[in-house]
């Protein structure tokens, strides 16, 4: 008898050990920022007209993307910002497609175009056409995403504060629905995040849509990143710099058509993490890096949670089996989530009309995803070869 409740005390603790960090990760953290926030705001500066006399060189890095540049290029070139202080430099890494054609077509003469006939992939055409850029301001985009007009110009403004090396700007998802909608719950819940982190110093990583960052600061860029959103901003914040959160600075998307779309690119992006921790090892340690705590708090835990999540259900099944009615009340709960995960998943119809559901599917998908990417890196360490996720078109 002493030798069971011993064995039911020991996975008492393993599910509340799982539910107190689960919490922490989720709920904590961004309470200890918002407490954080409202005791010490760090400010961003507002767009300034003094901003839009510096040079900025934009930088886009395309694959096989001729069906979408040019609309892409018609945005750039339309943003609300001088046009004699922009340059745009379209990188082509080893397309196939008209791609290099459309953007040497394009009337405007602001438009530069580098065409590698190898594909190596995002990060090493970012390191490629570093050396060769002079502005002040580099601007990292995406072709599949739309930018506001006054995007530029409100990450410029940003970094007119010395202090500030990088600027990061807000993802937008247009008509989220279904499936959507659950993620573009979890992307406003993250954008809130990043809003506290940013108001108490820096944010761990950018919009890899809409980013900027002062030349000076960007560091060499490895070969073979899946995340350069991440690497950049992370070693700029090395060197003292803030990162900051911009709202003001909006490009659009559309959400994920279905799930598995969704999670392929979860996984992949999960996958980057697991990849920054293997070449920076220093990032997952407390004294690493001056935003260690909060990668862990943000990013780190988030890798861990679906592992938590699995030890709490297994640990809550050995004490209801053993008779605990309170266990048993708690399996039941956490047993019915996961019914109204899969059912949210399986009906979009039930999805999109029962938010519970909706939410439901995400969580669960994001967490499998993470549960995933580890040996999605292991297996493919060349995931840095994107392939471009093309969304049907839908009106702004």
């Amino acid at each position: 008898m002493l030798i069971v409740l011993s064995s039911n005390v020991l996975w008492s603790c393993v599910f509340w050990a799982c539910l107190a960090v689960l919490a922490f990760t989720y709920l904590g953290y961004p309470l200890v920022l918002a407490v954080k926030a409202a005791g010490r705001s760090e400010p961003v500066p507002r767009i300034r007209e003094a901003a839009r006399t510096v040079p900025v060189d934009v930088l886009l890095v395309v694959h096989d993307a001729a069906s979408q540049l040019a609309r892409k290029l018609d945005n750039l070139v339309a943003l609300d910002y001088p046009l004699e202080q922009l340059r745009i430099n379209v990188v082509c890494d080893g397309c196939t497609d008209a791609t290099e054609e459309v953007a040497r077509s394009h009337p405007s003469p602001r438009i530069r175009v580098f065409a590698f006939p190898e594909r190596a992939g995002k990060s090493a055409c970012i390191d490629r056409v570093l050396a060769r850029l002079d502005a002040e301001i580099v601007l990292f985009t995406d072709v599949r995403q739309p930018l506001a007009s006054n995007a530029l110009n409100a990450l410029v403004a940003a970094l007119a504060e010395p202090g500030v090396g990088a600027a990061s700007g807000e993802l937008v998802i247009l008509h989220p629905e279904g499936f959507a909608g659950g993620v573009d719950a979890y992307w406003r819940y993250e954008k809130r995040i990043r809003r506290l982190e940013s108001a108490t110093g820096s944010v761990v990583g950018a919009t890899g849509a809409l980013y900027a960052a002062r030349r000076s600061a960007i560091p060499d860029v490895p070969a073979g990143l899946i995340l350069d959103d991440m690497w950049i901003p992370l070693q700029i914040a090395a060197q003292g710099y803030r990162v900051v959160f911009v709202p003001e600075a909006i490009a659009y998307d559309h959400g994920s058509p279905d799930a598995a779309t969704e999670e392929t690119r979860k996984r992949r992006t999960l996958a980057g993490n697991y990849q920054l921790i293997h070449r920076w090892p220093a990032l997952a340690l407390p004294w690493g890096h001056p935003l260690a705590w909060r990668l862990w708090g943000h990013k780190w835990l988030r890798l861990i949670a679906p592992w938590l999540l699995l030890c709490a259900l297994a640990s809550s099944a050995v004490l209801a089996v053993r008779g605990d009615a309170f266990y048993q009340a708690l399996l039941a709960l956490q047993l019915a989530a996961y019914a109204t995960a899969l059912i949210g998943r399986a009906s979009p119809l039930i999805a999109r009309v029962f938010m519970p559901a909706r939410l439901a599917a995400a969580f669960l998908s994001l967490n499998a995803s993470a549960m995933l990417a580890l040996s999605d890196y292991l297996r493919h360490p060349n995931a840095h070869l994107w392939q471009t996720t093309r969304y049907p078109d839908r009106p702004r």
